[in-house]
């Protein structure tokens, strides 16, 4: 039999770390990744054949669960057709029409291939929209991997404790302003100093990639009129939040609607996807109306919008998001219960499918806040859960995903496993 061992020893001679994706490797909670064979549902196998409840859901995607059926026989029909065409189809149409309907801050939208790409080409539209240069984000917010957003980002980045990346030049970063999440004196001086200057603002207006953090209504709304005051465009990067958090995605949720709207996880059911869209009198500078350009080989997918399409559908199903909301309330609570019962300093978060675990005395606000996370706590919970079949992500600084296949029996597990792995955090914090 294969082991985890051996197989991860083999990649690293052909593949960087031996992953196509940095937080995948385990650098930060030590051990070797399990190489995944197969998942169902809530539910994942490794090549050894162990079984684990899945929080990672894709890291988002798998809202309805792995392998839904009414997904995969979607998948299937598209799949009969072609696999790429390179020309346009009817289910891309009805894709960005059912994206138009459900959120109506999005007037027209370009489907593209991945998160990454439709964050970088909504800056670019916004740039070439304002004729505008400097673009804000938020310290620990993670919008792709494109040169100008790898300054202070989150996700792998925070992981490996590194706030930036090398090869990027300092150039290509020098427009690129960085303040604090949910710091609104900071917006407000930030668009005092810059504002005729700043092109766009971009938010994850909930930061899943320094773990959960909420925003609070007021930081919202300030970017909201700051950037009608200053004719800036607001970016909501929904890559993670859109759909995810509620049917009208985050900007539904909190009330405030953004000029603009990044999109992709969910939007794809689980194959590569991404969009952005927003306004029509924005949309209409993208090539070939305008003179911002954006091109892809395999935008609008068709496997991918089919397995989209029928996403969508089942998410906007009655009921389907009180499903996810109450397994959330009893797992984050149940995880709570037990870590105050063997006297762990911990506490929890969610909002719609996502969750965030803290090993922190309150739930954190901001980036330094989340920095204050007693790492060691966490790498010793995450090793035990997964001893006891439950996977979550491997870093402190990740959110974690419910889908609508966790039940009952995958909650049992889940605390079960918690009971072991609080005890063993108590019992490193008292030696």
């Amino acid at each position: 039999m294969t082991t985890n061992e051996a197989i991860f020893e083999r990649a690293q001679k052909t593949i960087p770390g031996g992953v196509n994706s940095p937080v995948r490797a385990f650098k930060s909670v030590g051990g070797t990744p399990k190489f995944i064979k197969k998942a169902l549902g809530g539910y994942m196998w490794d090549i050894e054949g162990k079984k684990y409840v899945d929080y990672i859901g894709s890291w988002g995607p798998a809202i309805a669960g792995h392998a839904n059926p009414e997904v995969l026989e979607a998948v299937h029909k598209a799949v009969a057709n072609g696999l790429s065409f390179g020309a346009p189809t009817e289910a891309e149409v009805l894709l960005a029409e059912r994206i138009c309907e459900l959120l109506p801050s999005i007037e027209q939208v370009r489907l593209v291939s991945s998160g990454t790409e439709a964050t970088m080409s909504a800056i670019r539209l916004a740039r070439g929209f304002t004729g505008r240069n400097k673009i804000l984000k938020f310290e620990g917010c993670y919008h792709g991997h494109s040169d100008s957003l790898l300054v202070k980002s989150g996700s792998g980045l925070l992981t490996f404790g590194n706030p930036s990346s090398a090869g990027v030049p300092e150039e290509f970063v020098s427009h690129t302003i960085v303040i604090e999440y949910n710091n609104i004196e900071a917006v407000r001086e930030c668009f005092s100093k810059y504002g005729s200057d700043i092109a766009c603002v971009i938010v994850e207006p909930v930061a899943g990639n320094m773990n959960l953090v909420k925003p609070t209504k007021e930081f919202l709304q300030t970017l909201r009129d700051v950037c009608d005051e200053y004719e800036s465009v607001l970016i909501f990067d929904e890559v993670m939040t859109g759909f995810r958090v509620g049917l009208d995605c985050a900007q539904g949720h909190f009330g405030i609607k953004p000029d603009m709207t990044t999109l992709a996880k969910v939007i794809g059911g689980g194959m590569p996807i991404g969009a952005f869209g927003g306004r029509r009198n924005i949309m209409s500078k993208i090539a070939p109306l305008g003179p911002v350009y954006q091109a892809g080989t395999l935008s609008g997918n068709p496997v991918a919008v089919a397995a989209g399409l029928k996403t969508l559908e089942i998410i906007s199903r009655p009921g389907f998001y009180d499903g996810l909301k109450s397994y959330n309330e009893k797992f984050t609570r149940g995880l709570s219960d037990i870590a105050t019962k063997k006297g762990v300093k911990f506490c929890t978060d969610f909002i719609g499918g996502m969750f965030g675990l803290y090993f922190l005395e309150s739930v954190p606000k901001s980036f330094p806040d989340v920095q204050k996370s007693d790492t060691d706590a966490f790498n010793i919970f995450f090793h035990k859960l997964l001893e006891n079949g439950v996977h979550i992500a491997p870093s402190a600084y990740e959110a974690g995903f419910i889908s609508a296949s966790h039940d009952e029996d995958s909650l049992k597990i889940t605390l079960t496993a918690a009971e072991a792995a609080f005890e063993a955090v108590a019992a490193h914090k008292g030696s």
